[in-house]
């Protein structure tokens, strides 16, 4: 059944990553959440509302967590959680960096998660215990193992005053590693950890639509994925560490600097 769910997902996020390429430059409306920084436009909308339509369609009986308006608990034991365009704020400027990230659950635990990015084609899947992939071709984690040679992404929050903590912690990364990153999307990050492009990821006041996919397939990858301090995670929490593992403890050490 994992299969099926997984060729749906895949389908699902494809047409949503495919409209929102189309959409590029063709926005009609933009407004803000709680800050003003947060923003969300009608493609956003337009993507879950197909996301949703089609998996809702293939599994009428399942739950689902969107970051827009769609949301719907059923009772079921699976739940979709959903992002129908992770870095809103790049997609209004035209900067390439975002993508649909579609994650399923079961009784909390994470079984599948998607990651497409329609600009470069790009499609990042994973299953529990079938390991995570790239365009059909499997994947794993880097083999960097010292901090002073990572290469490390991060996020800032929407809320500008926890964005100090943020400042903080990527100045101690940034004087400690190779080079630091900070794109504007938590779930291509993730996906990029996966894949190796990035070593180490740590990010803190994020949702579950945003770490989801992005954490099951850095786990399938070989990576590791907790809180700050190293305690166990779940895409719930609101801070994440995710690494190659082997710069794990380094990083954790970092983070948990006074």
């Amino acid at each position: 059944m994992t299969d099926r769910y997984l060729k749906v997902a895949i389908e699902a996020a494809k047409k949503g990553g495919i409209f929102i390429r189309r959409s590029v430059g063709k926005i009609n409306s933009i407004s803000y959440k709680k800050a003003r920084n947060n923003l969300v436009t009608d493609i956003d909308k337009a993507s879950e509302r197909i996301i949703v339509g089609m998996l809702e369609s293939a599994f009428p009986a399942h739950s689902f967590l969107t970051e827009e308006n769609l949301s719907c608990d059923r009772g079921s034991s699976y739940k979709w959680v959903i992002d129908p365009l992770d870095g809103t704020s790049n997609f209004t400027r035209s900067f390439p960096f975002f993508c649909v990230s579609i994650a399923l659950e079961l009784d909390g635990k994470l079984l599948i998660g998607v990651i497409y990015d329609p600009m470069r084609e790009e499609l990042f899947w994973a299953s529990r215990g079938k390991g995570a992939f790239l365009n059909g071709k499997r994947i794993s984690v880097s083999k960097v193992r010292e901090l002073a040679d990572g290469f490390l992404a991060t996020g800032f929050s929407y809320n500008k005053s926890k964005r100090n903590e943020s400042l903080i912690s990527f100045k101690r990364f940034l004087m400690r590693s190779m080079a630091v990153r900070r794109a504007g999307s938590a779930a291509l990050d993730l996906a990029y950890v996966a894949c190796g492009r990035f070593d180490g990821f740590w990010e803190m006041d994020l949702n579950p639509w945003d770490c989801a996919a992005g954490v099951i397939l850095v786990e399938e990858a070989g990576g590791k994925v907790t809180k700050y301090n190293g305690y166990k995670y779940s895409h719930y929490d609101k801070e994440i560490l995710a690494t190659n593992q082997f710069i794990h403890k380094q990083m954790s050490k970092v983070l948990g600097m006074s």
